[in-house]
């Protein structure tokens, strides 16, 4: 996803060297969409995870990975909402690794919860310019 969202975010504009993708939205009912398709799937991972393995908490589990793939593909595509999606997953995956004594990750994820309010934030002004 990465050099997919290298290769996105590096395309110019041949007359006037300016990138072609900016900061842009998702309407409503595309988030509602995406958001129920994402949710199958997590539904699907977790009884997965819930009858095949012993993981302690199998549906956030589930929600975190697949909505995780989901906000990270909507930063490659400049939409702003992925920060949303970030901030939650982050504060869920805080909770997580705190729960099963992984301080370390937690404190990590804790610097990833902060730097998703900045790059919202970062987005958001330049929406519509």
């Amino acid at each position: 996803m990465g050099f997919y969202g290298y290769f996105l975010w590096s395309q110019k504009d041949s007359k006037n060297e300016s990138f072609i993708l900016s900061v842009n939205e998702f309407k409503f009912f595309t988030h509602f969409i995406c958001f129920s398709i994402c949710s199958f799937f997590a539904l699907g991972m977790a009884w997965l995870f819930d009858t095949y393995t012993d993981a302690d908490r199998p549906y956030l589990d589930a929600f975190t990975t697949v909505f995780s793939f989901f906000a990270t593909y909507l930063e490659a595509k400049k939409v702003l909402s992925g920060w949303l999606y970030w901030i939650v997953i982050n504060g869920i995956t805080i909770l997580l690794y705190t729960s099963k004594g992984l301080d370390i990750y937690a404190a990590l994820t804790v610097v990833y919860f902060l730097m998703s309010f900045v790059g919202y934030y970062q987005w958001r002004r330049t929406i519509g310019s």
